[in-house]
């Protein structure tokens, strides 16, 4: 308990007696506003790379369609499809544009034949992926942008790229998917291209 005390000898003053229990009290009788927590989005992420036999992860991803970024869930993707996924560190780098994208350009009409739909990803963001795929006349490709690195790192094939100014990347591999699993992985060593290919997913189908 406190009392605050006016001097009653001074015009206009008045004298407070405030009982600090009694106030307390009355701030506990408040109506308190229930706190609303929006449900946590749970990934599977995997502490190692997503092993063969493993369900590719449920993760938004972005595709341009109509000149614009659009939203695509990883589920659409590949459910129900049989498709040769390739990722690669970066659009417009020397390797993925020199070699890594135009094999898949050169043999689309081959994986066709076999069944398969290509898919390129890289931690881009749509815009560059889109017009990535059309310097690179990659009609038969769907180009997918994982901007915020979401689903690479989910399938823990992330790397640093924070020597060259890439900061997080995805590594160069290839796998194919049938129904959404994994049911072939070939992840490139640092710095190489051969298990990647388009050649060698050909052979792989």
């Amino acid at each position: 308990m406190f009392h605050i005390t006016n001097n009653p000898s001074l015009p206009g003053s008045r004298q407070c007696d405030l009982n600090y229990a009694g106030h307390m009290q009355s701030l506990t009788k408040r109506t308190v506003l229930p706190r609303i927590i929006p449900p946590l989005m749970t990934i599977e992420t995997y502490a190692m790379p997503i092993q063969e036999g493993q369900k590719l992860p449920s993760i938004q991803l972005f595709t341009m369609a109509d000149g614009r970024p659009t939203p695509i869930m990883s589920d659409e993707i590949f459910a129900g499809k049989k498709v040769v996924l390739f990722a690669v560190p970066g659009a417009y780098t020397p390797t993925c544009s020199q070699a890594h994208l135009p094999g898949y350009v050169v043999n689309a009409d081959a994986f066709a034949e076999k069944g398969a739909e290509l898919v390129c990803l890289s931690v881009n963001d749509p815009f560059v992926m889109g017009s990535w795929g059309e310097s690179a006349n990659a009609d038969a490709i769907k180009m997918i942008a994982d901007g915020n690195g979401e689903f690479t790192k989910a399938l823990g094939l992330e790397m640093d790229g924070s020597s060259f100014g890439l900061g997080t990347r995805s590594q160069r591999y290839a796998m194919l998917v049938d129904d959404g699993v994994v049911t072939k992985l070939n992840i490139e060593d640092p710095g190489k291209f051969e298990v990647s290919n388009a050649e060698t997913m050909l052979d792989i189908l």
